[in-house]
């Protein structure tokens, strides 16, 4: 069995120094890896970014991350990418990486994502030269990503997001965002490659649980709807995701 520690959205900055270091010192023995599904800081600054980095550095067990649009904002991701993999941590943008864990070997694909609705209310690439771009940015993420998790060597394979791919774990947030929350094009890549789970964030009020169209669980680790430092997902010999741990409360 793989036990997966999964959170997003801890959007660090000043102040948020120990938030998440207290629970993490337990981890180990909990978990065979982390997985932070982007929203690493509030604004992007690299100043945010290097107070989560040190909380991380020299943890004993596997770290992989993906960026979210907080990790953005100034303009400053590869500044917060460099920091995070100066602390070891694996940050992925339509990329994947394979851990070996106790005889298993575990692929993990990632990307941001990005927003643009779901069917029956989404947007396409046509018109205005910044609608083709807003959902061309969507096509190309979710076509990398489909490419890294079919190139994937590994006996279990996870799609790590911060946007959602399915509607039903934005279940609580207001329909009317749902298009700037996550995109079918995501689940879409993810159906078309194959997987045995999904995490993503961005969603504070939405749902943790879901499933692609094709079946592939989807969970939402969003520390605000969580409630917890992280959750901790176990995928067992038959590829089964059991119900969730509680990783501590923030």
């Amino acid at each position: 069995m793989i036990r997966i520690a999964a959170v997003g959205d801890l959007h660090y900055g000043a102040g948020s120094q120990d938030i998440l270091r207290p629970s993490l010192q337990h981890l180990p023995g909990r978990a065979d890896l982390l997985l932070l599904a982007g929203d690493l800081t509030r604004c992007g600054g690299p100043d945010e970014i290097k107070i989560l980095a040190d909380e991380l550095r020299g943890l004993p067990l596997p770290v992989v991350a993906v960026l979210g649009n907080h990790d953005y904002h100034a303009n400053r991701e590869a500044d917060v990418r460099r920091t995070l993999e100066s602390a070891q941590v694996r940050v992925l943008e339509g990329e994947a990486t394979a851990l070996d864990i106790d005889g298993v070997r575990l692929g993990i694909a990632g990307t941001k994502g990005f927003g643009g609705g779901f069917r029956g209310a989404h947007g396409s690439d046509f018109g205005e030269p910044e609608m083709k771009a807003f959902v061309g940015h969507t096509k190309m993420l979710s076509d990398r990503l489909e490419h890294a998790l079919t190139a994937l060597e590994a006996d279990l394979r996870i799609a790590l997001l911060h946007y959602s791919p399915i509607e039903a774990t934005l279940e609580g947030e207001r329909l009317e965002i749902y298009p700037f929350l996550g995109s079918y094009l995501l689940a879409e890549a993810v159906d078309n490659a194959g997987a045995d789970l999904v995490l993503h964030g961005h969603a504070h009020h939405g749902a943790e649980k879901g499933r692609t169209p094709a079946g592939i669980p989807v969970r939402n680790v969003a520390q605000p709807l969580i409630r917890h430092a992280y959750n901790i997902y176990t995928l067992d010999a038959h590829r089964q995701v059991l119900p969730a741990a509680a990783g501590g409360i923030s």
